[in-house]
């Protein structure tokens, strides 16, 4: 019997660990199998997790983007269309949640209704400079065979940035200038480049709730990257950006 290894799927993950039950025990089976099943009970656990942060705080929207998050990686589609879709609600300018419920609503074979969100979030998008998503929208429209909308750059409205401030990315208005990256390395020069100290203490305060919700310890490798996941989602960031500033700046 043929398994197929090493999926990034979580959810294959663990239908792979199911089937290794039935497999003649050997070391590369075994270890193979406590994987599988290590992987299923982290999504689990990130489910739980975010499902208890949104009965505790329900107006959080960052809490359901990561709740409709963990839902689409489990397959639960129906459960992800509908936390994302009060990700939105409660923050508009979410463009990650809108490509992300596109993509549900296509997995669930609603493709009008995921053209229609693809469309008011790829526009929503443009008009914010949110690139990556942008793009990712168009390309699921163009996909779905629809119409990419031809959106024009508004005219900025917004006053420049004075002496030792900084045009903020997640509010669009000019903030104080962090005296340092508030961390090493691509993220923090990243973070220093595009956010104000005023956005970047409102995100402590938020981080914060984080941490005290999920009891994430930093001593462990994995609840570092669910810190830093989140402070990601949180800002409208997504590493891929992080890594293609990083290169430009290098270059």
């Amino acid at each position: 019997m043929h398994i197929p290894l090493n999926s990034e799927d979580p959810t294959l993950r663990c239908s792979q660990g199911r089937a290794l039950d039935n497999v003649e025990e050997g070391a590369s089976v075994h270890m193979e199998r406590q994987l599988s099943y290590a992987v299923c009970m982290e999504l689990n656990q990130r489910i739980a997790q975010w499902e208890n942060m949104t009965a505790a705080d329900p107006d959080n929207d960052m809490a359901w983007f990561s709740l409709g998050t963990a839902y689409k990686d489990a397959h639960r589609y129906e459960e992800a269309d509908k936390a994302l879709a009060k990700a939105i609600e409660l923050n508009p300018a979410q463009s990650r949640a809108r490509q992300l419920r596109g993509q549900v609503l296509i997995e669930l074979g609603r493709h009008e209704e995921a053209a229609a969100v693809l469309t008011e979030g790829y526009i929503a998008a443009a008009q914010r400079g949110d690139t990556m998503p942008m793009r990712a929208m168009g390309s699921l429209l163009e996909k779905l065979g629809k119409p990419v909308p031809k959106v024009e750059s508004p005219a900025p409205t917004t006053p420049a940035a004075g002496e030792n401030q900084i045009i903020d990315r997640r509010t669009g208005r000019p903030g104080t200038r962090m005296p340092d990256p508030p961390m090493r390395g691509p993220l923090g020069r990243f973070i220093y480049d595009h956010f104000s100290l005023e956005t970047w203490r409102e995100w402590i305060g938020q981080g914060t709730k984080v941490i005290n919700e999920l009891r994430l310890d930093f001593s462990n490798e994995s609840h570092q990257k669910v810190y830093e996941q989140y402070m990601l989602e949180w800002l409208g960031v997504t590493q891929e950006e992080v890594d293609a500033y990083a290169k430009e700046q290098a270059s």
